[in-house]
């Protein structure tokens, strides 16, 4: 394994220990200051699974770090959780305890964590939309040049150059349309295109998402064609070292004429540790630089796009609505996911992704933007599985809870253990069948 690929890697594991640490402890903390509201001991508050790395005492409540990252935990006296201490709960209730309280009490601790996790989604998306607006592409310049048919939109029918003038039978606006959630989960959807002077139509298998499920894959599926320039230079690389500049416009490689990224994409990794000429404008003026492109066909350079993007920028109003439409907008397009499942559309093996699969969303680069647009996303997705009438999880809780409201009657505690065993076997098998899929996905 290479430096780079080892520091991409940590980095990668980096952003997942930190969102979900963030989330997770955010999470624990609406449990706990739920059930520290009614009256309710608080014995333990954890980020991090056991074993314990550190832990501090605060009156009540021991506060603590766990040496596995991924996941947290709070300790409520009398309650039946994962901890499974039944020998406390074969004692008499104490006016302190969780089984003490009101069931309406009981019911608002369960959901504590997922309304937190709700509320700070929702906070994130809203900041995100005021504070950095939103870059679209509108269809003209999407149409300017057409698109860059990657290998899995070949496959569907596109080519590079089509000019996509309708996505499900109807005009769209700009480039978020054309990859949005409506198109990838929806069924029967399709592109409409300009070819040639002809319109052809292509359609989308409802199974398709399947083949999208790998970040790397989505980001090379379509992209507008774009004119560029340089960018940005990662240091220590070729193109860095040969003297190549930030806005350096590239315009040819051995005298091959350049006028799009893709092109230059297709070019560079021909010439694997071999020396390249690149024809290049600088400050209006042509000039030649020698590069010796790397043994992975690569020279270290990002492109910025010549294309014309239109900045919106929002009120405080504005971002409200609109962070809140795409927070929520998250948990709809879980909904669907899980119904292409159902449904048969798509395999639980492609459409699922454990810890591997979410750090490599977060990509192998520190983009504070990005990760906290993935954190936000996650806070959203965890609301969502943490509400699954699942036994062991807080919407299998808030179901029981409801029944007694609903009732009058308890569920006796025999009845909440094994509800809880249940849960648990359920939850350690998803768990250890995401983190084994995602092994999967890597090696084949």
């Amino acid at each position: 394994m290479e430096k780079g690929q080892l520091l991409e890697i940590l980095i990668m594991a980096g952003q997942l220990i930190l969102g979900l640490s963030i989330l997770v402890g955010l999470h624990e903390w609406g449990h706990m200051a739920a059930a520290k509201m009614f009256g309710m001991r608080v014995e333990k508050f954890f980020i991090g699974f056991p074993p314990k790395i550190f832990g501090i005492q605060r009156g009540e409540t021991e506060y603590g770090i766990g040496a596995i990252p991924l996941g947290g935990f709070v300790k409520i006296s009398g309650m039946i959780d994962e901890s499974m201490d039944t020998e406390a709960m074969n004692k008499e209730p104490q006016p302190w305890e969780f089984r003490s309280k009101p069931a309406w009490q009981r019911l608002i601790v369960m959901l504590g964590g997922i309304i937190v996790n709700v509320v700070v989604g929702v906070f994130i998306f809203i900041v995100i939309a005021y504070k950095d607006g939103e870059k679209i592409l509108l269809k003209d310049e999407v149409n300017k040049y057409g698109i860059v048919a990657g290998e899995l939109a070949k496959q569907i029918g596109l080519q590079t150059g089509d000019k996509i003038t309708k996505v499900n039978g109807k005009p769209f606006s700009d480039f978020r349309d054309v990859i949005s959630s409506d198109v990838f989960l929806g069924s029967n959807s399709s592109y409409t295109v300009s070819r040639n002077g002809k319109e052809v139509n292509i359609d989308i298998p409802n199974n398709f998402i399947e083949k999208l499920s790998d970040p790397e894959e989505k980001g090379k599926f379509i992209q507008p064609i774009m004119p560029f320039k340089v960018g940005e230079l990662v240091a220590d690389m070729p193109a860095s070292d040969a003297g190549l500049k930030v806005g350096d416009k590239i315009v040819a490689i051995d005298a091959k004429p350049i006028q799009f990224y893709h092109e230059f994409q297709d070019e560079v990794p021909k010439h694997k540790g071999q020396e390249i000429d690149l024809g290049i404008e600088r400050d209006g003026k042509p000039s030649n630089i020698k590069v010796k492109v790397s043994n992975e066909g690569t020279v270290g350079l990002r492109p910025e796009s010549l294309l014309a993007f239109t900045t919106i920028n929002y009120t405080l109003n504005e971002a409200i609505q609109e962070g809140t439409k795409e927070a929520f907008g998250v948990v709809y397009n879980n909904i669907k996911g899980f119904g292409k499942i159902f449904r048969r559309e798509v395999s639980a093996s492609k459409a699922l992704s454990g810890p591997i699969g979410i750090a490599r969303m977060f990509g192998g680069e520190w983009d504070w933007q990005n990760f906290w647009r993935l954190t936000g996303l996650l806070s959203m997705v965890l609301a969502f599985m943490n509400a699954l009438p699942i036994p062991a999880l807080d919407g299998g809780h808030a179901i029981i809870l409801s029944y007694e409201i609903i009732s009058g009657r308890k569920p006796s505690d025999a009845f909440l253990e094994n509800a809880q065993k249940v849960g648990m076997v359920l939850l350690l098998g998803l768990m250890a069948f995401a983190i084994f899929n995602d092994f999967w996905k890597i090696i084949f």
